[in-house]
């Protein structure tokens, strides 16, 4: 309980820009959590999922292939099932591939700008808390004869602000880290199955074409 007095004491000490670094924290965990679940169902186990495609494609079993990529929810399934599909149809695989990749690739670095934004905004935000705090301490009338300790302990208070600015911004950069992390790991898949199936399917294409001219 005291805890909590405390907190909310020194948040309104921090005056009225607190409730703007307050939605900046609310938005960055609503974020983490969005993006957390998103990735999760995007992420499976990229060597696991090659090794059983690509005996599929070699023997060109192209219907049980994009069942298997149909059957895989992650990103590097819906983008091979998409390849697949187009090859199928006699379309151009890696065209197909490389705007699939595109698409997904924005859809998984949806909200990362937002929070850079906060990274930056924060902390600014905190400077102006501070700097009006400081306005306020030094002015005149809040300046009591007898009493040298009015503009320190003003000024300690307008210091709140910086603090919580610069709190938000270090969780903001801490969790944009993390998902960019997680954002070059499923690149890095969707690049290795876009290889192997533009590898894999162009092979044969070329080996048809050759048969097929020699005949």
């Amino acid at each position: 309980m005291d805890f909590l007095s405390q907190s909310l004491g020194m948040f309104h000490k921090g005056g009225p820009v607190m409730y703007l670094l307050l939605l900046c924290s609310l938005a960055v965990v609503t974020i983490a959590v969005e993006r957390f679940n998103y990735y999760r169902s995007m992420i499976i186990n990229p060597h696991s999922f090659i090794n059983r495609l690509q005996p599929l494609l070699e023997r060109q079993r192209i219907a049980e292939a994009i069942q298997l990529c149909e059957q895989t929810p992650a990103v590097i399934g819906q983008l091979a099932a998409k390849g697949l599909q187009t090859y199928q149809h006699g379309g151009n695989i890696e065209n197909s591939l490389t705007t699939t990749a595109s698409l997904a690739a924005a859809r998984m670095r949806e909200y990362l700008n937002y929070l850079s934004t906060i990274v930056t905004l924060a902390p600014l935000f905190g400077l102006l808390g501070t700097v009006i705090g400081m306005i306020g301490s030094f002015s005149i009338f809040n300046i009591q004869s007898g009493q040298p300790m009015a503009i320190t302990g003003g000024v300690g208070e307008a210091l709140v602000a910086t603090a919580a600015g610069l709190g938000v911004a270090a969780m903001a950069l801490i969790v944009h880290s993390y998902f960019s992390h997680r954002l070059d790991s499923l690149i890095t898949d969707i690049e290795q199955v876009s290889g192997l199936i533009i590898n894999s399917l162009s092979q044969k294409r070329a080996l048809r074409r050759e048969n097929h001219e020699i005949a």
